[in-house]
């Protein structure tokens, strides 16, 4: 139907009426209560981290002035907030994300992410705000619920923590941060038998979660059991537990620099994916060829997935660039001596121990490099030596007993 068939229908006046509506819900300028989105100081980024931040200010900046769909101008707005936040640029990543969510308020992602970004902050009373709306977009959502539960435990509100948690449970049971965060909870209104109940379900789940022995130990001790609570003290660690998230691993994958990459592969090597993590490794030295802990961490890696020569060939271009990392050279002692080239690891051990001569590690691997060589009445000394100087190693002493076992 033409417009001038149209017009034959509906009065002119009416007609201009409608148009306008059809307009106003195609475009919507940015909300003019809010601060202008704006850009940070990017000098100290990487160049492709600024490369890929101003092209998306320039990509907003574009569609708020050709009067995008609203929805296509609060993608682009995300989109930017997301990038400024996984780089760090908390309070321009928060105005980006609040005109998405003025001009998309049904969008279940630009509050979740702004609870993230007041979390970080912290901000505690916004950043409830922000996921008890995003639980109103989506109720049940798993990971909203477990990040708003730390909040209001944070906020020392365990009843409501305990609440959003037991709602995480029922929607997804056997989650272990929920659980995790359920014990907390639990532990902060001197529940302890809860408490303990719910943090042996966590270790149970996942022993990697070190971080839940020193709560349960505090909830052992709270019951009287001072052999548990002791027995737990001694393995505490600070591996955390978080709950699924595709949401932050989207914005977590946005951002190309080697600080990313880093980071990826070590929650890649944290859940045993050894050839992603060498690849996220690989990708951040790309980046940052410069960077010895990316060097280092791709040789853990590579050793990891058994390809020794590549392991070493990383740990001793760490080592070119920073001959006095102690870590790298520890590293390829070890790899050495696995590779039952002795001689070699005793030389990096030594070369260790000349810059920190109380480096456990490194006394430990400089005996076994002895052993290896055939030369046990060196390594028996040297134990005997670090026996002493560490009283509390117990892998001195058991060394050498085996050693002594050995000679008879």
């Amino acid at each position: 139907m033409s417009f001038d068939t149209i017009s034959t229908v509906i009065p002119r006046a009416a007609l201009l009426v409608l148009l306008a509506a059809l307009s106003a819900c195609r475009s919507a300028p940015p909300d003019a209560s809010l601060p202008a989105a704006t850009l940070p100081d990017l000098s100290r980024m990487e160049a492709p981290v600024q490369r890929q931040i101003t092209s998306q200010f320039e990509t907003v900046t574009r569609l708020a002035r050709e009067h995008a769909a609203p929805d296509v101008l609060a993608s682009a707005y995300g989109t930017l907030g997301s990038l400024l936040f996984a780089a760090n640029r908390d309070d321009t990543a928060e105005t980006a994300y609040l005109h998405a969510q003025a001009l998309a308020p049904g969008d279940v992602r630009w509050p979740y992410y702004l609870g993230h970004v007041y979390m970080n902050r912290p901000d505690r009373p916004k950043a409830i705000a922000a996921f008890e709306r995003t639980l109103q977009l989506s109720p049940g959502d798993v990971a909203a619920l477990v990040w708003l539960g730390r909040v209001y435990l944070d906020d020392n509100q365990p009843a409501q923590a305990d609440a959003r948690y037991a709602q995480a449970l029922a929607a997804q049971p056997g989650t272990v941060a929920a659980l995790y965060g359920a014990g907390r909870a639990a532990l902060a209104q001197h529940d302890y038998s809860r408490a303990v109940e719910r943090f042996e379900q966590v270790l149970a789940a996942d022993s990697r979660a070190s971080i839940a022995h020193y709560p349960l130990a505090l909830a052992y001790r709270g019951l009287g059991d001072t052999a548990k609570a002791e027995a737990h003290l001694r393995q505490q660690g600070k591996t955390e537990v978080g709950p699924p998230d595709p949401r932050m691993v989207e914005l977590r994958n946005l951002l190309a620099s080697s600080v990313a990459e880093e980071a990826r592969g070590m929650r890649a090597a944290e859940g045993g994916d050894f050839k992603s993590a060498v690849e996220h490794f690989r990708k951040g030295v790309e980046l940052a060829p410069d960077s010895v802990s990316l060097r280092f961490n791709l040789g853990r890696a590579l050793s990891l997935t058994g390809d020794t020569a590549g392991a070493a060939a990383a740990f001793e271009e760490a080592l070119r660039r920073v001959p006095r990392d102690t870590g790298a050279r520890l590293a390829l002692g070890e790899l050495l001596g696995r590779s039952g080239r002795f001689e070699e690891a005793l030389t990096q051990y030594r070369e260790v121990l000349t810059l920190d001569p109380r480096s456990a590690d490194a006394r430990f691997g400089y005996a076994g490099a002895l052993v290896g060589l055939g030369r046990s009445k060196e390594a028996r000394a040297s134990l005997t030596e670090s026996a002493r100087l560490f009283p509390d190693d117990v892998r001195f002493k058991e060394a050498v007993a085996r050693l002594r076992a050995a000679s008879r």
